[in-house]
């Protein structure tokens, strides 16, 4: 793909978001990352400043993903001040977690809304203009508790499952028009968020996985950076799993 294209990241800020958004920006991709509007704009500015001392075209946009309106009026503003989105990465995810006999349907919904809702809302406004430029790529951030299930996990596992299932129809929909379809699933990641998790249960989780360590968000980056080369034209419909042989189909 061309180094003018613009790759827009939703949940940029977050550690596999971050790890995507350095790759494609050395890439030479210009990367539009969102945030939750909630979050500090200043922050946000902060963000953006360390990918920019680095000489790499990095932006951020506020966005909430589980709103139709606000998606369209995400990817509106960002092709007028930066350009045609070529990339697009479904990234933005919580996680809600509770067993189902007492999981509250707040939480169901918000974990749907924002895992897998948010999937349509950022896709369906975006796809008619890929289809217009007979290019694009779509990559969606699915997990391996959306392959396998998860105990405590209803929720979270149903909307990476159902990430898939979008992957797989829309592949179909639009191969013949130059734009590819994928999803990723990875396993456990060395984020901020897993690492703080106490020891002895990190212990046990890397216990489960063959090769032995957790992964890397680097390495999640480098699949999708392959995936958007025009040299992966021809994988479309696929979900890639990186997990460290915790989890084999």
């Amino acid at each position: 793909m061309s180094k003018t294209v613009v790759a827009l990241v939703t949940g940029g800020m977050g550690g596999i978001g971050s790890a995507i958004t350095l790759k494609l920006a050395q890439q030479g991709y210009r990367v539009v990352a969102t945030y939750s509007p909630s979050r500090d704009p200043l922050q946000a500015a902060q963000w953006t400043e360390q990918f920019r001392e680095q000489g790499l075209d990095v932006h951020a946009a506020p966005v909430d993903v589980t709103s139709l309106e606000s998606c369209q009026s995400c990817i509106e503003m960002v092709e007028s001040d930066f350009g045609d989105i070529g990339v697009l990465i479904n990234n933005a995810g919580i996680t809600k977690d509770g067993r189902l006999a007492k999981m509250s349907s707040d939480n169901w919904q918000a974990v749907i809304d924002t895992n897998l809702n948010s999937v349509f809302n950022m896709t369906q406004p975006l796809i008619n203009r890929m289809v217009e430029r007979q290019s694009g790529r779509v990559i969606n951030i699915s997990s391996i508790n959306g392959q396998k299930g998860q105990f405590g996990q209803t929720n979270y596992s149903a909307a990476k499952a159902g990430m898939h299932g979008f992957t797989m129809a829309l592949a179909q929909e639009v191969a013949a028009k130059g734009i590819t379809v994928n999803t990723i699933s990875p396993g456990y990641i060395a984020t901020e968020m897993v690492m703080a998790v106490p020891e002895k249960i990190r212990e046990q989780i890397i216990a489960g996985i063959p090769v032995g360590r957790l992964g890397k968000p680097e390495e999640i980056a480098e699949t999708i950076a392959w995936l958007c080369n025009d040299n992966a034209g021809f994988v479309t419909g696929s979900n890639i799993a990186i997990n460290g042989g915790q989890h084999m189909q």
